[in-house]
């Protein structure tokens, strides 16, 4: 039986897509191959001059409008320029392993920008969306660990890696609450998540330490961002449970082909995952509004 690729990709014709981070890697992947099936394709990127590049070698309908998840106000400005239905929200765009920063407001980077600033991100659209919110997740979700009392490291020693597995892990977390509550609600749209496996992309480079050069060494053996994209697109297109996580088929979902896959206990944890939301909503001042 013939593995799911991106020829595989049902026609979009009529769709509108919001691809977060897309001005490279995955993103870029995942929002050219939409382009290519027929979708209308928003590219939501911090760097809109990379945004134009990107979309410049796109097929079909691309266009490119800022967003800096790592600012609030930059949130609320892009959701009030998608006045259309909104099919598809593709929460891409992330950090990786970055020295101690603060995002404009005052959040530790990679939880303000991977976890909150999709979450505030997805609240504001939710109204619009009609069909499913993905979310990019990462193997690195089981070292996780959520720290309610202190999401934001402002005690003790700041642990880069340990920040970035609270930020993934509080990606799935929010997907499986996410479900939860549009289910309850009656409301038709999914949620959904998926991981890329290890795949060579920039985001390995910009830890702004040694270890870009050993990560650099590891992309050797890593997929290549095209491949990395098939979880993504998977999720975006195929008909899957509200709930669903997928990633790569082989080598530990390193590589291969997109299926669904588990994930941590912990991030199946509903009560963690209720204070997360509870949380993530007074950190944003953002009330999610669910509505059949």
């Amino acid at each position: 039986m013939a593995k799911w690729a991106v020829t595989d990709i049902p026609d979009q014709t009529g769709r509108t897509v919001v691809v977060t981070g897309a001005n490279s890697g995955i993103g870029a992947v995942a929002a050219g191959a939409l382009a290519r099936a027929g979708a209308r394709v928003i590219i939501a990127c911090r760097n809109t001059e990379k945004g134009a590049a990107a979309a410049a070698a796109m097929p079909g309908k691309v266009e490119v409008r800022t967003l800096d998840l790592a600012d609030l106000s930059s949130v609320r400005s892009f959701a009030g320029t998608i006045t259309e239905p909104l099919d598809i929200l593709i929460n891409n765009a992330g950090v990786m392993a970055v020295p101690l920063r603060r995002t404009a407001d005052g959040f530790e980077m990679q939880f303000g920008t991977n976890h909150l600033g999709h979450f505030a991100l997805t609240g504001l659209l939710l109204d619009r969306l009609r069909d499913r919110v993905v979310t990019v997740a990462s193997s690195a979700h089981r070292a996780g660990r959520i720290r309610l009392d202190d999401p934001n490291w402002e005690r003790g020693k700041y642990q880069r890696w340990g920040a970035y597995g609270q930020s993934k892990l509080a990606n799935l977390l929010f997907t499986y609450e996410l479900a939860r509550r549009l289910t309850a609600a009656g409301s038709p749209v999914r949620a959904i998540a998926a991981h890329p496996g290890y795949a060579a992309t920039n985001l390995q480079s910009h830890t702004e330490s040694f270890q870009d050069r050993i990560m650099a060494l590891g992309n050797l053996l890593a997929q290549n961002a095209t491949q990395g994209a098939l979880p993504t697109l998977y999720a975006a297109v195929e008909d899957l449970p509200t709930g669903s996580y997928v990633g790569p088929d082989r080598l530990f979902e390193m590589r291969g082909h997109p299926k669904i896959v588990s994930s941590s206990a912990a991030s199946r944890d509903e009560e963690t995952a209720r204070r997360l939301w509870d949380l993530s909503e007074r950190l944003t001042g953002l009330t999610y509004e669910f509505a059949a």
